[in-house]
């Protein structure tokens, strides 16, 4: 009979490992995916964790805390960045991280439940270099930790009827930082321009009072955009450093065409937009279709 605890629940695993076995032969990659593991497990440890089990590249953890898990967690991908014997060509070897908290039974040196699906799941929705959660686990963040995590998107994982946020963790200090930009008062930041956004008679601007401004096909969205291609939470524009960024979330990714004819694609990344031009979701946008967005900085 097994013992219901409340924990955070953290998967980590490394990505592209099959390719790594392609690329580099059994015993290179082998070793290199040992070294992660072995990063994984030290970090977990330090941070009152227990390693629950590993599968191949991937391990399973739990943790006491949601912030001792994103402490792990953050410490994993430091050390897999920085660590000499992780370099392949000019390309490092990333791991991806997903977390949850919840109630989990545990039995037999293992746990299970839905808590555990969903941590998983967060895993698979990560990218390389990424830490994503849920909103159960950032509720019992600490503040500092809290402040560090944004939402992206919402999607509807394997095995449950309802949508779930998606935030990443943003564990890296120079992305914290970029989030509230410090200012000296010998040094003060230029003010700020404006975004203006338009579309099929909406217009939003993005300036110092509305510094975040999301699109997408979902009601709750500042600018509501309709189409099979694009995703309920599909990008946003917000302000960093006093430029004007834009950041897919979406599944179908977003395509900027700049006045001066600059085409650019970006899904689950992010640009800086300048000037004037016109932005597609999901498509490149074509200037005599009604679904184009047209943005336009102004001083």
């Amino acid at each position: 009979m097994g013992n219901e605890v409340e924990v955070a629940i953290l998967f980590a695993d490394v990505v592209g490992s099959t390719k790594l076995y392609e690329q580099l032969g059994d015993l290179r990659a082998r070793d290199m995916v040992g070294i992660c593991i072995d990063v994984m497990r030290g970090a977990t440890e330090h941070h009152h964790g227990s390693v629950i089990k590993t599968m191949g590249d991937e391990v399973m953890a739990t943790f006491p805390t949601a912030d001792d898990a994103l402490n792990a967690a953050a410490q994993m991908q430091r050390e897999i960045t920085t660590h000499p014997g992780l370099k392949v060509g000019e390309h490092a070897v990333a791991i991806r991280i997903g977390c949850n908290f919840g109630r989990v039974v545990a039995e037999q040196r293992d746990i299970f439940g839905s808590a555990v699906h969903t941590a998983n799941r967060m895993t698979s929705q990560a990218k390389a270099g990424q830490i994503m959660t849920t909103a159960t686990m950032v509720e019992r963040l600490s503040s500092e930790w809290r402040a560090a995590v944004r939402q992206i998107d919402v999607a509807t994982l394997k095995g449950r009827s309802s949508e779930v946020a998606l935030y990443e963790v943003l564990w890296q200090p120079e992305d914290v930082t970029s989030m509230v930009p410090t200012i000296s008062a010998r040094e003060r930041a230029p003010r700020p321009q404006r975004l203006r956004l338009r579309y099929q008679g909406q217009e939003v601007v993005v300036d110092e009072a509305r510094s975040n401004v999301s699109i997408g096909r979902a009601e709750d969205n500042d600018l509501v955009v309709k189409g099979n291609l694009i995703s309920r939470l599909h990008a946003r524009v917000e302000i960093s450093r006093n430029k004007f960024l834009l950041v897919d979330q979406s599944t179908n990714g977003t395509f900027v065409v700049a006045n001066d004819g600059e085409e650019s694609f970006l899904r689950r990344d992010s640009m800086q937009i300048r000037g004037e031009g016109l932005i597609g979701l999901g498509r490149a946008p074509d200037s005599n279709s009604s679904q184009v967005i047209r943005f336009r900085c102004e001083e």
